[in-house]
């Protein structure tokens, strides 16, 4: 898959997420997939849209950017199934190079047969793997989980980590049996230690462990920040201070779509007073080089 980088593109949103299939009619939700959506709404103060690939295109596309889009394969600690397959993010993707760049789930429990998919999609160009370590119930350095890694890292894909809170459960009794301890970002650092060639990328600002994400990226060459499921305007003042300073070449534009906008994100973005070129690496340039998409 040869996916191109156009002259007119202006932004690489790196965190964007498919939630319906275009291949197969939307089963029926059920009564707790029903109230999981209800209560994410409501946590973003937001009528969640659920966009298929070709939706995601034509919103990207008029925007003038390009968005890694993945669907999150939760079916072992949920027992639901995932919605969108690899497969199909891939094939659909094929259709719109310019805009799509697609990303992977894998079980992360599926050990060597994870492995083996990993390989398959990498090869059909998938270009890197989202895990979520708080709805998938994993922790990151879980050796179990290695042989994925291995093949990510063997591929030359990325490894992208939800960090942090997470809206998924919040409101709900229980948080909906979501563990909020899985996602501390230091898990990850003993992945970065042990695969010191995988690309990682940290997402979102990782409250109530900032400090941690940006030490390990700081510490890390190959660990990166993307900005994804907060407006900017909530974003700590350690986390804009290097995003300024020490880590400017490390963060990535991402929205989390269709829970934050595009729009929204970077008008609230604007309003921080990031210098031209500051803006630039973190809106285009971080993520163009970080996946290859530069000369």
């Amino acid at each position: 898959m040869n996916i191109r980088l156009g002259d007119d593109i202006v932004a690489i949103d790196m965190h964007t997420h498919v939630l319906t299939s275009a291949w197969a009619p939307e089963p029926a939700a059920n009564e707790s997939a029903a109230e999981a959506a209800q209560a994410m709404a409501r946590y973003f103060k937001t009528d969640l849209n659920r966009p298929t690939v070709h939706d995601l295109a034509a919103t990207y596309r008029e925007l003038n950017m390009m968005c890694v889009t993945f669907s999150v394969d939760s079916s072992w600690a949920t027992g639901e199934p995932n919605a969108v397959s690899n497969d199909e993010v891939l094939e659909l993707a094929a259709e719109y190079p310019a805009t799509i760049i697609p990303f992977g789930t894998v079980d992360p429990h599926s050990g060597r047969r994870g492995a083996r998919e990993v390989l398959r999609l990498a090869e059909q160009g998938m270009r890197g793997f989202k895990f979520h370590p708080s709805t998938q119930a994993f922790y990151a350095n879980d050796r179990d989980v290695y042989p994925i890694y291995e093949a990510i890292e063997q591929t030359g894909r990325i490894a992208l980590f939800h960090s942090g809170h997470t809206g998924a459960g919040a409101g709900r009794p229980g948080g909906g049996g979501v563990r909020l301890k899985f996602s501390n970002p230091l898990y990850a650092d003993d992945v970065a230690a042990d695969f010191p060639e995988l690309r990682i990328v940290l997402a979102h600002p990782s409250f109530p462990w900032q400090d941690e994400a940006l030490s390990v990226a700081l510490h890390k060459p190959y660990v990166y920040i993307d900005l994804s499921g907060w407006s900017p305007k909530y974003f700590p003042p350690n986390l804009v201070q290097y995003a300024r300073t020490l880590l400017k070449k490390k963060m990535l534009f991402g929205t989390d779509y269709p829970v934050i906008t595009p729009q929204r994100w970077m008008t609230d973005f604007e309003k921080l007073g990031f210098d031209e070129d500051i803006t630039r690496l973190i809106m285009l340039d971080n993520a163009a080089g970080l996946l290859g998409l530069t000369d």
